[in-house]
């Protein structure tokens, strides 16, 4: 399977969802992700989920890492459409989200990180496979992002699906997962 019939599979199931199926999977995916066992982190980065699109939203697993790693900054990204880079923002309590041109919420008037400072990231995707292979939208956001990070930025998917056997057209730009929670397993690349 390539890339594009994932996406559009993939992308046809999340929307069939009820709106009592997805509370279900994300309890448990919360479930899932309880029972890894990550590093202390000091610093996650996440994205805010596009809830008309059924989009895993990983904020019960931000606020569970928060009460397991006190401290523990969140990063959230804003996106830049003339290169399709992002940069990161530490979220304070008084940090204001607004919807981009995608109608992702991003934040406004924040504390810009580097990447080197995060530890881990939750990443949003369509579809991934076997081999820790993802899909996302297709602008290529996270692979530029995950580029720059550390080598050993633990990079985890968030997936209401089990993956694909196989995705056929991955470019070398292209940044696996090392892991991915669904509501039924954890797999592990």
């Amino acid at each position: 399977m390539n890339k594009a019939e994932a996406r559009k599979l993939l992308l046809e199931k999340r929307k069939a969802l009820t709106h009592k199926q997805v509370n279900i999977f994300q309890d448990l995916l919360l479930i899932r992700f309880q029972e890894l066992e990550l590093p202390y982190l000091s610093m996650l980065h996440t994205y805010l989920p596009i809830y008309d699109r059924n989009e895993p939203d990983p904020i019960p697993l931000v606020d569970w890492l928060r009460f397991k790693d006190p401290g523990m900054q969140v990063a959230y990204p804003k996106i830049n459409l003339s290169d399709f880079s992002m940069r990161h923002y530490v979220e304070k309590e008084d940090t204001v989200f607004v919807l981009n041109p995608f109608g992702i919420p991003e934040p406004e008037q924040a504390l810009e990180i580097a990447t080197a400072e995060i530890d881990a990231v939750l990443i949003p995707l369509v579809a991934f496979d076997q081999e820790g292979n993802r899909v996302g939208y297709g602008k290529g956001f996270y692979d530029r992002f995950l580029a720059a990070c550390r080598p050993e930025v633990l990079k985890i998917g968030i997936s209401f699906f089990p993956p694909v056997d196989k995705i056929e057209d991955i470019h070398f730009f292209d940044k696996k997962l090392d892991l991915c929670i669904t509501p039924d397993l954890v797999y592990a690349f």
